[in-house]
């Protein structure tokens, strides 16, 4: 199974039903998935710390949320997290698609790639890097159940060695 089709499978049985996100091209497998299928109420955001805001309101409302960005969102994102996201204790679920590894070709993403982590666990904020299709459903499962059962947010963060990386970033490399 794909691992944007995982990602819809996990969800479903976690019934996190809202998810909002900011456009990007390697999580398009998975913003396809949730905007074609109507189980999920999808919302394309502006802004990375706008979609967390969507998500805690969803949450207040009684829905469980995902939020999707790319590493250079990431950025946007801390004063989200530190001032409403954690100390209200709201299981928000971000997948993130990583950028500024394996090499790429855009300073802000290698920026914002080498803070991610750092700021992730300054902020108590659990993390899982996902490199392998294989161990895929159970760190998701087990961690969706985590955050919601501790009411504190996960964060997936989509290695390359999963997704394959940016099709733009491939492009600008061959030439």
């Amino acid at each position: 199974m794909p691992w944007s089709e995982t990602f819809l499978d996990v969800f479903k049985k976690n019934d996190v039903r809202f998810i909002s996100y900011v456009p990007d091209n390697v999580l398009t497998p998975l913003i396809k998935g949730v905007t074609s299928d109507n189980y999920f109420i999808s919302v394309n955001a502006t802004r990375e710390d706008e979609a967390m805001g969507m998500v805690a309101g969803a949450w207040m409302g009684g829905l469980k949320g995902a939020v999707m960005m790319q590493t250079s969102g990431f950025a946007v994102t801390p004063n989200t997290l530190a001032s409403l996201i954690v100390p209200y204790q709201i299981p928000a679920i971000l997948v993130i698609s990583e950028r500024g590894t394996m090499g790429e070709f855009n300073i802000g993403q290698v920026a914002v790639a080498r803070i991610m982590r750092p700021t992730l666990d300054t902020l108590s904020v659990e993390n899982h890097t996902l490199d392998d299709e294989s161990k895929l459903p159970f760190i998701l499962d087990a961690s969706i159940k985590q955050a919601v059962k501790t009411q504190a947010p996960v964060a997936f963060i989509l290695s390359p060695l999963l997704t394959g990386g940016n099709p733009v970033a491939h492009a600008k490399l061959s030439s």
